[in-house]
């Protein structure tokens, strides 16, 4: 399983890049004439190496003791400040290795001059689940069924927040938490074999009987963006027009379309820092939220249907 993406030095968001050169340099190169060809070179050189692209694969591996860093990092990149133990998550996937993938580089380049830098464990995005309903009663479950029934109250009306709770309730049908977080940077055509793997996984569990198992159930939290400037509804509105959201992993597009219940909330006040990112497209100011959705299990035939025809490569 692998899939090729291009890689820029500066990679991320503007607001996150430290501003390279610093105003310390300026005495050191005044002996320099302003405008000689040597520090024109110099510029042009600076400025082809930090636009320079490179092919870089990726590749599936099964999760490991050596991931939980990356996998925390990434579930904080989800969950910002929201009251959710990442570590506490982290180690529950860790244990139950027998699902769930991480994404890393197939191999480093030899002639890059961040050689320093790469690290042959950096996780580069995952893909799991946690069965809410086995979990029952440990701290991350809970804190998440939490966190959805809280900002179901604060932006749907009754009756949503009411058939929410009663299938987070319901232990006859158990939810399954899906989890498929990834950096930027990495392409969405990874998301296919990661997501079939995953169904192929969970198979085999249940069949051996190991935890995460059946599941009637998909709850799944992604994060969307909005333009600024759209209306902002009010409560009562079951959820935001298709057009208004825009998803930071494009393949959630299609869960979305087949959920059985969803909604957005804002987590702009939370996202002041690089980990969350604030973002502008075409200088359009943009808002950023996450999308609670809940997928019957018996859709996600047709789901994987969509991901081939429009991911495959």
């Amino acid at each position: 399983m692998a899939s090729r993406a291009k890689r820029r030095r500066a990679a991320g968001p503007p607001e996150c890049r430290e501003e390279e050169g610093g105003g310390d340099d300026t005495e050191d190169d005044s002996s320099e004439e302003p405008g000689s060809e040597e520090d024109s070179d110099d510029d042009d050189d600076e400025e082809e190496e930090l636009n320079q692209e490179v092919n870089i694969e990726f590749e599936a591996h099964s999760i490991s003791d050596n991931d939980k860093n990356g996998i925390k990092k990434l579930l904080q990149q989800l969950f910002l400040k929201a009251p959710v133990s990442t570590a506490d998550l982290t180690d529950i996937l860790i244990q139950q290795n027998h699902i769930g993938s991480v994404i890393k580089q197939a191999e480093l380049l030899e002639e890059s001059d961040d050689d320093d830098d790469d690290d042959p464990d950096e996780v580069f995005g995952f893909i799991s689940l946690l069965n809410l309903t086995e979990r029952k009663g440990t701290e991350c479950a809970e804190q998440i069924k939490e966190l959805v029934l809280s900002q179901c109250e604060k932006n749907c009306e009754q009756s949503m927040v009411e058939q929410l709770d009663k299938l987070l309730s319901d232990t006859t049908k158990p939810v399954g938490f899906l989890l498929s977080e990834r950096f930027i940077n990495v392409p969405p055509q990874i998301a296919l074999p990661m997501h079939q793997q995953l169904q192929k996984e969970l198979i085999e569990a249940q069949k051996t009987n190991k935890p995460c198992g059946k599941c009637y159930f998909y709850l799944l939290i992604s994060k969307t963006f909005t333009n600024k400037k759209s209306n902002i509804r009010k409560k009562g509105s079951s959820s935001r027009q298709k057009e208004e959201l825009m998803f930071s992993n494009a393949e959630e597009e299609f869960f979305y379309e087949k959920s059985l219940l969803k909604f957005s909330y804002s987590v702009e006040e939370e996202s002041d820092s690089c980990l969350g990112g604030r973002w502008s497209f075409e200088d359009v100011p943009m808002k950023p939220l996450r999308t609670v959705m809940v997928i019957p299990a018996d859709r996600m035939n047709a789901i994987m249907d969509k991901l081939k025809e429009y991911l495959s490569v």
